[in-house]
């Protein structure tokens, strides 16, 4: 699991070049192209939905369009801290990243990555209120509580950043510095370490399957009581009322939980399928998030239709 190389530490890394992902040299300028388009549509439609949380009233005042409007907020940052990055390996521009460059990379990509597994539970909860506790759902549930929880997860996030940027790079890197992966990750850094790994490896494992198994069994419970709850409606229309609401949720925790565990719960897997799955997470579940909630919720919907009808 762990590693130790004998490398002179008199060199010290003092840049990263990062190789990027496998693909056919024929086809760099069809996959700039496609990567540009993705972060666009992801920057435009997260965009969307948070001018339409702001700009409608009816939305705003709730809790549950307060937490997708911090959720896209988070995508447009997380889509910014990597596709630019991923874009340059189909140019000839340079790879080489500062070794302060990596260690933010690193600290964002999990404070905002860790960040949304929380802002995720919370919207697990604010649905297992409002569905099974409707009538104190007012009270448990209102902006300013709303407000502190999603303070809250920023800050969780933020340490949990914090944690794993400082094990990551208080290790020593002497050489060689070619990181075989498109982003600063913890695996492929670890991997060019002069030092033993095995703690960090460890702790990696640990912290974030802690902090994603913990996010992932609540969910799981709150929808338990959720279904449970939705059960007892008599009407199918009221059911399925119910179940609209909650679906589009849980189709993006799907999406965001399934890739994450595959990668990090594997932390010394070398295989190719890891940057096809990391990209999927990174970069493809913050394009599907508007989609998700615009196609799928209702109340987005017809916010979007007042919002052009009032233009």
């Amino acid at each position: 699991m762990g590693k130790t190389k004998n490398t002179s530490l008199d060199a010290v890394v003092t840049d990263f070049i990062l190789l990027g992902l496998s693909h056919p040299p024929n086809l760099r300028s069809l996959l700039f192209l496609v990567f540009l388009l993705v972060y666009i549509l992801t920057q435009l439609g997260n965009l969307l939905i948070l001018l339409t949380v702001w700009a409608d009233p009816k939305l705003h005042a709730r809790p549950m369009y307060i937490l997708l409007g911090v959720l896209s907020f988070l995508d447009m940052w997380l889509s910014s801290v990597i596709v630019p990055r991923l874009m340059l390996d189909f140019t000839p521009a340079n790879k080489t990243v500062p070794f302060g460059g990596c260690v933010a990379q690193l600290y964002f990509f999990h404070f905002l990555g860790s960040t949304q597994c929380f802002l995720y539970t919370l919207m697990a909860y604010d649905r297992y209120l409002a569905i099974c506790q409707p009538l104190r759902y007012p009270v448990l549930m209102n902006g300013r509580l709303c407000t502190v929880l999603v303070a809250g997860a920023w800050v969780a996030g933020s340490i949990h950043g914090s944690i794993q940027a400082t094990l990551t790079f208080r290790l020593p890197y002497c050489g060689p510095n070619k990181v075989d992966y498109f982003i600063c990750d913890i695996p492929a850094v670890l991997r060019l370490a002069c030092a033993d790994t095995t703690v960090n490896e460890l702790v990696t494992f640990v912290d974030i399957g802690v902090v994603a198994t913990s996010c992932f069994v609540l969910i799981l419970l709150s929808y338990a009581n959720i279904v449970h709850a939705i059960l007892k409606i008599r009407t199918a229309d009221g059911r399925h009322r119910a179940f609209s609401t909650c679906g589009s949720h849980l189709t993006v925790v799907t999406v965001y939980y399934v890739p994450c565990i595959f990668i990090y719960l594997r932390a010394g897997s070398k295989s190719p399928l890891d940057g096809v799955v990391a990209v999927f997470y990174t970069v493809v579940t913050p394009l599907l998030n508007p989609l998700i909630y615009t196609l799928r919720n209702q109340e987005v919907k017809s916010a979007l239709k007042r919002i052009a009808a009032s233009r």
